[in-house]
């Protein structure tokens, strides 16, 4: 995903001056790398510095650029927060703030690296708009979205690598601000956001094997959320779930409970998410999702399916 980032980017600034790329403490790579050397005047490296790649990235928002801050989640949202803060989203800027690999992502690097809160935390700021594509080609529009946009500042969270496609034979388009159906079904809705709309699909699939019809709904524009959608899918469903790789406050989960009590939604609603807790846990991502109990088998056993009957 985060390629296709970079890729996308490249193109959108051999297009227009105006985008600019500011890091901390991230070596570029791959198409990231050909936007530095293509454009050396328009790439910054901070270093370990990331208030000053925020206040930056306003100083030149104010001046008519298009600025990305990019670099790992926690680092490109926790350790700035004030500046992101007041001199984004209190100006309301037009800058997009990149993290990469948000939720647990970073599963080897222990708690420091784990953007566990990431959503709540982007979504409680004012002005922040905040986008999780599913897959590169998600992520590829997305970008194209952040590149032109004028209304404000942007949360742009991306998965870290590996991610399958996803949204090829996707019913909807991307629209920003708009849920986006992969399929569309009559008895079970299936809404999720970035990476771990895969596990949603592997759910997906034994639902169907269970004689049960299935809508899967890519959530990417998390704010401003599709409360009209969000609505219609908890009406037009007599179950529906969403699966979040984030904290259990702050995300679709709670909005989607919020959304099915004002609008007297007769559907069975489950929510799951990471748990409220740091987890001493280090080895691969799906070892990770596994001990916050957020492994397609373990949500599997809690929605009554069978895991035999389709394997991941």
């Amino acid at each position: 995903m985060r390629n296709a980032f970079a890729s996308t980017l490249y193109e959108a600034g051999k297009l227009d001056s105006r985008i600019v790329v500011v890091v901390a403490d991230i070596s570029p790579a791959g198409a990231m790398q050909k936007f530095r050397e293509e454009f050396p005047s328009r790439f910054i490296n901070t270093g370990v510095s990331e208030q000053i790649m925020i206040g930056m990235c306003a100083g030149m928002a104010l001046r008519g650029l298009r600025p990305f801050a990019y670099t790992i989640a926690t680092f490109a949202l926790y350790r700035p927060f004030e500046f992101v803060r007041d001199d984004l989203a209190y100006q309301n800027l037009p800058v997009t703030v990149v993290g990469i690999g948000g939720g647990i992502q970073y599963s080897l690097l222990g708690g420091t690296h784990h953007a566990q809160e990431d959503i709540a935390v982007a979504s409680a700021i004012p002005n922040m708009a905040v986008i999780a594509p599913c897959d590169p080609a998600e992520a590829h529009e997305a970008t194209l979205w952040c590149a032109g946009q004028e209304r404000g500042p942007v949360y742009l969270r991306l998965g870290k690598a590996g991610e399958p496609d996803l949204t090829g034979t996707a019913v909807d388009p991307f629209v920003f601000g708009k849920l986006r159906y992969l399929t569309r079904g009559r008895d079970v809705a299936i809404m999720a956001y970035g990476p771990i709309l895969k596990t949603a699909e592997v759910l997906a699939r034994r639902f169907e094997a269970d004689g049960q019809s299935v809508s899967l709904i890519s959530a990417h524009t998390i704010k401003p959320l599709d409360v009209e959608g969000v609505a219609e899918v908890l009406h037009a469903h007599r179950r529906v779930v969403v699966i979040e790789e984030t904290a259990p406050t702050g995300g679709l989960g709670p909005r989607a409970k919020e959304i099915a009590w004002d609008t007297k939604a007769p559907c069975e609603l489950q929510t799951f998410s990471l748990q409220d807790a740091f987890k001493h846990t280090y080895g691969t991502h799906g070892q990770v999702l596994a001990d916050h109990g957020l492994d397609p088998e373990a949500i599997s056993r809690k929605l009554g399916l069978s895991c035999e009957a389709i394997t991941a």
